[in-house]
């Protein structure tokens, strides 16, 4: 069996943090910490009558045959990563689209990884593969010891269903690659002392050609150690041929290069644009997506804009003598969620008030563009991805397009659709995983503390009234332009709503529901406007009867983890239950820890006095140490996973040590895999999943109802 790769080691803690040793991941010391408090809430929450027919109803919906199988063309086929309760690490496969038509497609097993993990005797989980075309025969499969984002990355052929003997192949790290052709790779990886930037990404990007060392590489890309990463894209498009590297400078700007081939030599051509902005090529066309505004002559476009260009104008002239269209201007209400291309035409995916709707967009020869809205079903959540390959000679389906159309209530349905039509072919239907009849969704604004209007959802279960008794789940995440639009919870809807409670998604800034502004609002300096947001919809679920603060319990995972730390120190009186998942809570270190160093353009730099004494009156792990000793605190259970190598384990191991050292008796359970997801396959999710819904069902639910909370 192959070791572990072990995590790059962080600064040791200092001296004065009681619970440093607790960030040493696989000490025996600190696993043995974690064993202990795991068997403690094990025996609280498994013990409890409700958890075994939650894990198993969840893991019934997570392992269900009739879920929609997520395809991805390649070629002539379309491929689908499956895992159900027969094949837990899942089977790569594929079928075609007339057989995807059908009820029960006829699928063609590629690779089944519980095989391949049992004869390898490895704790393999998938992460995707990169093929290349036109023929997607070869391809770079990414394989992931327990679910971290480490990877190994081996050569397979999808034809033979066999690993390449002597093929490329790289050991456990980080890696991003690129075909460049057939028998050459780009290769961002972990190359030794020196290669890694200070959040642990690659540094360097190698050629690596077949039959070469990996050692033997040549170099062609370098960024600094205080980026976030480099990184390299191919556009192999007939006739539009483009490499671009990239050096991320901070989690929002980076430089971009394209590759030129001058008088025999390579060299790389700065590309002129805003570091903070998203540039696309789409054949002679440049797509800029902007995140600050952009001043060109007497114009400004506002940032949230998407505008096109010639690629030759954006590549070779000055910004000044641009001729930018605009093909989305955002308004106070409406931002633009993402675009994809056809061979032909544009397609946007809006977002108007938290709801999708689509425009399809037809360029013309000299420069103009006709608009046309798409017909789609609203309100709700859209997502659009085009089938068309350019690197297919005679495509036929150039103009089609998925669509998945879902809401809180509706299960998602897949629609084959074509350009310049609003005709559409519904493909599959998820089954209803609940009963809604009864159940109902509401739209709603509550006024922040600087009087900014925060939008919220609330899912009302059936027969529900405004009586401010109703066990209520306010969950959250505003952070890096995330959005929470409507999903359809098949879980929350069976386990809670499907039990009588309220759940409700806070639309806050520091999230993407209204563009780059409304993600700016509150990062760095700003942050805390994120949790002043958060208290304003509990506030106001309140003021309004929906709940009261004995029945309000709050969930949020990673930045959504160090969301509901930090309001749970900031308004204890708020609720009576936190579920804090995979989550940051010691932000005076937090750019310290694996990938940690990356979000410094999200919260600011904890070394900079200026910067810290902003975070260090919201990181909750400080603060809870200037707690008044006394303070009550509510409920709380913190999960994490010791193969996350995002973010760091220790940040909620300390978080739990510390509260017990002040005499609160938090719960904590740590998978032992899972990466940064807290889980590996579906019966660790299922279980991890239950075991926070009866957490929340013990402390907001009647059978509680006398559990006070928790004081030293």
């Amino acid at each position: 069996m192959t070791l572990h790769s072990p995590a790059p080691a962080a600064p040791p803690a200092p001296a004065a943090d009681a619970f440093g040793w607790l960030e040493e991941v696989q000490s025996d010391a600190a696993l043995d910490w974690v064993r202990a408090r795991n068997a403690a809430t094990r025996e609280q929450l498994a013990g409890d009558p409700r958890f075994a027919p939650m894990r198993d109803k969840l893991r019934e919906i997570l392992d269900s045959k009739a879920r929609i199988p997520a395809i991805a063309r390649r070629g002539d086929a379309l491929y689908n990563f499956w895992r159900d309760e027969t094949h837990p690490r899942g089977l790569w496969r594929r079928t075609t689209l007339a057989e995807y038509r059908k009820p029960e497609p006829a699928w063609e097993t590629v690779l089944d990884l519980d095989a391949l993990a049992a004869a390898e005797k490895e704790n393999w989980v998938w992460a995707g593969a990169t093929c290349l075309g036109p023929d997607y025969r070869r391809c770079l499969l990414s394989l992931s010891r327990g679910g971290a984002d480490a990877t190994v990355v081996r050569e397979f052929d999808s034809v033979t269903k066999q690993f390449i003997e002597g093929g490329f192949h790289l050991p456990e790290a980080k890696s991003r690659l690129e075909w460049a052709d057939e028998n050459t790779l780009y290769v961002a990886s972990d190359f030794g002392p020196g290669s890694l930037t200070d959040s642990g990404y690659p540094r360097v990007i190698k050629r690596w050609q077949r039959g070469q060392p990996l050692a033997a590489a040549v170099t062609v890309f370098e960024g600094e150690k205080a980026d976030v990463s480099v990184g390299v894209s191919v556009d192999r498009t007939p006739g539009f041929e483009r490499t671009v590297f990239s050096r991320a400078t901070d989690f929002y700007n980076a430089l971009e290069f394209l590759l030129v081939r001058e008088a025999g030599a390579d060299r790389l051509l700065p590309i002129d644009k805003p570091t903070d902005a998203s540039l696309g090529f789409w054949r002679e066309r440049a797509v800029l997506e902007l995140r600050t505004d952009l001043k060109v002559g007497d114009t400004t476009w506002p940032r949230g804009a998407l505008l096109a260009t010639f690629a030759d104008d954006m590549l070779r002239r000055p910004p000044a003598e641009r001729r930018y269209v605009p093909l989305f201007l955002p308004s106070p209400t409406r931002s633009l969620a993402g675009y994809t291309v056809s061979a032909q035409r544009l397609l946007l995916t809006l977002s108007d008030n938290v709801a999708s709707r689509l425009e399809e967009l037809t360029p013309g020869a000299d420069g103009s563009w006709q608009r046309r809205p798409i017909d789609a079903p609203f309100p709700g959540t859209l997502g659009v991805s085009t089938l068309h390959d350019p690197l297919l000679k005679d495509d036929p389906l150039a103009e089609h397009y998925l669509l998945t159309a879902v809401d809180f209530l509706s299960p998602e349905t897949l629609s084959l659709g074509r350009t310049g039509t609003d005709e559409r072919e519904v493909l599959k239907a998820s089954p209803r995983f609940f009963d809604a009849a009864g159940m109902r969704v509401e739209q709603r604004f509550a006024t922040s503390k600087d009087g900014a209007r925060v939008p919220y959802f609330i899912v009302w279960p059936p027969g529900a009234k405004e009586d401010g008794d109703n066990p209520t789940l306010l969950y959250g995440y505003g952070g890096f332009e995330v959005p929470l639009q409507p999903w359809y919870a098949a879980a929350s809807g069976n386990v809670w709503g499907g039990h009588g409670g309220v759940f409700v998604v806070a639309n806050i800034r520091g999230g993407g529901e209204f563009g780059p502004a409304w993600h700016q609002a509150a990062i760095k300096a700003d942050k805390q406007k994120s949790y002043d947001d958060f208290i304003a919809v509990a506030e106001d679920l309140v003021a309004r009867k929906v709940t009261r603060p004995r029945r309000l319990g709050i969930q949020g995972g990673s930045n959504g983890g160090l969301l509901v730390g930090a309001v749970m120190l900031q308004r204890p009186d708020l609720f009576n239950a936190v579920l804090c998942q995979v989550p940051l809570l010691d932000m005076q270190r937090f750019h310290l820890l694996l990938a940690g160093a990356s979000w410094m353009g999200e919260y600011g730099n904890p070394d900079d006095p200026a910067d810290w004494a902003v975070i260090s009156r919201y990181s909750p792990y400080q603060v809870l140490q200037r707690l008044p000793k006394g303070t009550a605190l509510p409920p709380v259970l913190f999960t994490t996973s010791t193969r996350d190598d995002r973010v760091h384990p220790g940040h909620a191991r300390k978080m739990a040590a510390q509260m017990e050292a002040q005499g609160y008796s938090p719960l904590y359970y740590e998978n032992i895999e899972g990466g940064h997801g807290g889980a590996a396959d579906n019966a660790q999710r299922a279980d991890m999943m239950a075991l926070g819904y009866v957490f929340l069902w013990q402390r907001l639910g009647d059978a509680q109802a006398a559990l006070p909370k928790v004081q030293p």
